[in-house]
């Protein structure tokens, strides 16, 4: 229903406005989103890496957000500026992990939730699969979960396609190009990565969509986010807020050792000629049994 009103003036044609009520607006506009977008704090890529009594530790080397799960949260906010909605950011590990939901938030993520509960020290990737599908399933209503490809600490890449599984929703992976998605049929139509080439997919909502670095170049936080971000209140959830219990881990690490030390030796040959050259080194490279 709406209102209409004329003006008349001499010498021109009727103009005539319309105002519509607001909530008729309101119930025309396009279906929201709700997206939750998994990210992991793992060790800066510069980090060494030792074992130390027998656990694997980067010692004090800064904690950043996984970078794969930078692509992530772009390709949600793209999809969430483009059909409205909210994108949450979720993430499962210690205190610290509260970092990397703030990277999200500042760059542009609606809310974040950390899970975090001592019992989950030392859980392998099912494990934390079953956790993460319990968050978003108390979240509630999520339309789509986005993952990054895999995280530079453990580079299993299998997280993703577990939670997918535990929910019991579609799983697109290696996801390159988001080529369409309409919230109100609720389906998502984009193309994967393969050795071969690409591969284009459809699926129905909800889904776990996980994407590589061909998704979309990841924004920089702006001042305005960050601030934002640094004040956020982030939610801890812990085992007993999902209503379970700690998973059985099905991996077992019986002993992690570090590799063992090279010794490298540097010899140098000479020669008055370049043949010269080449015949001691074929001849060093024979007596090492290289070849």
């Amino acid at each position: 229903m709406s209102c209409q009103h004329t003006i008349r003036s001499s010498g021109r044609s009727d103009k005539r406005f319309y105002f519509y009520p607001l909530k008729l607006i309101q119930d025309n506009k396009e279906v929201a989103l709700k997206i939750v977008v998994c990210v992991k704090q793992v060790p800066d890529s510069a980090a060494k890496v030792v074992v130390e009594n027998g656990q694997v530790t980067w010692g004090d080397a800064p904690l950043v957000i996984n970078p794969w799960d930078e692509f992530a949260v772009e390709a949600a906010l793209l999809q969430q500026e483009a059909h409205g909605g909210e994108v949450i950011a979720l993430s499962m590990g210690g205190e610290s992990a509260r970092e990397a939901l703030k990277h999200a938030l500042a760059m542009g993520c609606s809310q974040a939730i950390l899970v975090s509960d001592p019992a989950m020290a030392g859980s392998d990737s099912q494990a934390v699969a079953r956790v993460l599908a319990a968050a978003i399933q108390k979240i509630g209503d999520v339309d789509l979960a986005f993952f990054g490809k895999q995280a530079i600490d453990g580079d299993m890449g299998v997280t993703a396609a577990q939670t997918a599984r535990a929910l019991g929703w579609p799983m697109l992976s290696q996801v390159s190009v988001i080529q369409a998605l309409d919230p109100a049929s609720k389906t998502i139509r984009v193309a994967r990565s393969m050795e071969e080439g690409r591969q284009v997919v459809e699926a129905r909502f909800p889904a776990v969509v996980s994407v590589g670095k061909d998704i979309a170049e990841p924004r920089y936080p702006s001042f305005m986010g960050i601030r934002k971000a640094s004040r956020a209140v982030i939610p801890t959830w812990s085992l007993a807020d999902l209503g379970m219990t700690v998973p059985t881990s099905v991996v077992k690490w019986p002993e992690i050792t570090n590799p063992p030390a090279r010794e490298v030796v540097t010899e140098i040959i000479s020669g008055d000629s370049p043949q010269e050259i080449a015949e001691k080194l074929a001849d060093k490279i024979l007596a090492e049994k290289v070849l």
